[in-house]
């Protein structure tokens, strides 16, 4: 179609104002199998990307504690001190212990309020679940905590733990196995959690086999997870089909009642040390 321009009073010649675009007609609701498919879109657009998983280098990330643990006394009870100097304190949580005050009066002590009775600036910077035990560093001030929390989320902090599992495991291929299986909530049923692949967020373990022990139907398993998910290793290893012994929220009938305990030990950890930057490793013995 042809362009008409308009003859201004000066006689030059101007072009023809722009039409407004029509607004799109609004698109008809979605409804049943439709929009099932595309909140599932949605949902999988909005999904973050995958890290890049690099498997561990060595097995073991150190040797020997560089401090010898000792036993300190509170008004709530004793603590066990792995490591202390200006910057850094470590202890070793037993299982049965929250690591941070619940809610409720009965919640109430921890290993975060044991610990600044006595160190009143000490400032929590991970944790473990209840029912875990093994290594929890804590920060000394602000600064050292802001420091230690950039080390977690740059991936620069190493942690090894030990399970014995249900079943006898087959070794990986080469020294690790991978298990990348994404984790969700369990609306229905929290504080669980599963593996879902339409809701979940990447979650990725890498596992070591220890021992098998055929008579008794067990394998003894390192884990590091490189992500650091809810539940993770709980999930994961219940997933593969080989819950932890002890575990009353993902052993079932049979690895459950297995063990007085959940066999997860929070064993090794090495991270950059606030204040040098060089490598502090601290180990804590497996109890069982």
């Amino acid at each position: 179609m042809p362009t008409f321009h308009v003859r201004a009073a000066d006689g030059s010649l101007q072009a023809p104002a722009r039409q407004p675009t029509p607004a799109p007609e609004p698109r008809p609701a979605l409804t049943g199998r439709a929009a099932r498919r595309e909140r599932a879109a949605q949902a999988a657009a909005a999904r973050p990307v995958p890290p890049v998983v690099v498997a561990p280098s060595t097995l073991y990330l150190g040797q020997g504690n560089t401090q010898a643990a000792r036993v300190l006394n509170t008004p709530a009870g004793p603590i066990t001190c792995l490591y202390e100097d200006a910057s850094v304190l470590a202890f070793d949580k037993p299982a049965g212990m929250h690591s941070v005050p619940g809610k409720g009066e009965d919640k109430q002590d921890c290993l975060s309020a044991r610990v600044q009775a006595l160190f009143p600036e000490a400032r929590v910077v991970h944790r473990l679940d209840l029912d875990t035990s093994g290594i929890i560093v804590m920060a000394r001030g602000a600064e050292a905590q802001r420091r230690i929390n950039r080390s977690f989320e740059q991936r620069e902090v190493d942690k090894r733990y030990v399970a014995v599992v249900q079943g006898c495991l087959t070794a990986p291929a080469s020294d690790w196995g991978l298990i990348d299986l994404p984790i969700a909530l369990d609306w229905v049923n929290r504080p669980l959690h599963i593996v879902d692949a339409a809701t979940g967020r990447p979650s990725q373990t890498h596992w070591h086999l220890l021992a098998v022990d055929e008579a008794a139907s067990t394998s003894r398993v390192l884990l590091e997870p490189f992500t650091g998910r809810s539940h993770q290793l709980r999930v994961h290893l219940q997933a593969l089909g080989h819950p932890m012994l002890g575990d009353r929220l993902y052993g079932g009938p049979i690895a459950t009642p297995r063990a007085p305990r959940l066999l997860l030990h929070a064993t090794q950890i090495r991270l950059p040390h606030p204040d040098s930057g060089a490598p502090l490793f601290i180990e804590s013995p497996v109890p069982f």
